[in-house]
């Protein structure tokens, strides 16, 4: 396939991260012409081939087995064979196996070519109705909550949009950790994008929290995407201070009423306006 140069070229093959029917021509034609294709799970892709008549081998390339196949596709890239990268959906690499074999590959000066395609961050983040000029992906954030919440707040002052993948397990439990950490910002859970039952859920946290908790059970891997940090409600404890005495002295509402209105008005930590709350109250 790679006639001008002697040896073979890394192709970064995006894939459908639902719909069989995203899938560039490109692609096909690349995943039918090279001489190997390396797949995070071989009997998922099998079904992707299968449907585009792609009769090329295949063999194995996840998280366990990149490191220890590496050296073996250098030499087979070396040698003039062409290898296609492909992860079970979207774009390798991305929050996905690939990025040690790039690097690797990309050290002994081998061509690497992306053939663009699906990615669950730019196409959640396109109808998320937040702003797209400037975005920060995240991708999974750590598992343990201590880990997780160091995480949150590194991040808590950036004004980018903000893009997460999560779990549909542990969803809930994460966009309860950021309404406590960020407070309640406007955002969209994007969930099974492109599939049967896909769905946008678009509103303040504390909306999307109550709409997943009404379900009995949540399916498909979550796409999260929260606004920045806004400019203009930027506030320091004093003025806080200043805002839970006024609405003390006018407001009939409960501590941790109060606390939820002022946290969503002002994109604060609700734990944080609670505690000043009860300075006071």
């Amino acid at each position: 396939m790679n006639i001008e140069n002697s040896f073979g070229t890394l192709y970064i093959v995006a894939t459908p991260i639902g719909n069989l029917e995203d899938i560039t021509f490109r692609a096909v034609k690349v995943l039918k012409q090279v001489d190997l294709i390396a797949a995070e799970d071989t009997r998922h892709s099998k079904k992707l081939l299968s449907h585009y008549d792609i009769k090329t081998k295949l063999v194995s390339c996840h998280e366990h087995n990149e490191i220890n196949k590496t050296p073996q596709f250098i030499t087979y890239l070396k040698n003039g064979l062409d290898i296609a990268l492909i992860s079970d959906a979207g774009t390798p690499s991305i929050s996905d196996p690939g990025y040690k074999l790039v690097t690797a590959v990309a050290k002994e000066k081998l061509p690497i070519i992306p053939i663009p395609g699906c990615s669950a961050a730019i196409a959640g983040l396109s109808v998320s109705g937040l702003p797209t000029d400037s975005f920060l992906f995240l991708g999974f954030l750590p598992k343990k909550q201590q880990k997780q919440q160091q995480a949150i707040k590194s991040i808590l002052n950036q004004s980018a949009t903000l893009i997460f993948y999560e779990s549909p397990r542990r969803i809930i439990a994460l966009i309860d950790r950021m309404r406590d950490i960020m407070g309640d910002r406007k955002a969209c859970l994007a969930r099974e994008i492109t599939k049967l039952h896909e769905e946008y859920i678009r509103g303040n946290l504390s909306d999307i929290q109550k709409t997943l908790e009404e379900k009995e059970i949540i399916k498909g891997e979550c796409s999260l995407f929260v606004q920045g940090l806004l400019e203009q409600k930027i506030i320091n404890e004093e003025q806080i201070e200043k805002i839970v005495c006024k609405r003390l002295a006018t407001t009939d509402l409960g501590t941790s009423d109060l606390a939820r209105q002022i946290s969503k008005e002002f994109n604060l930590s609700k734990k944080k306006v609670y505690d000043i709350i009860l300075k006071f109250n």
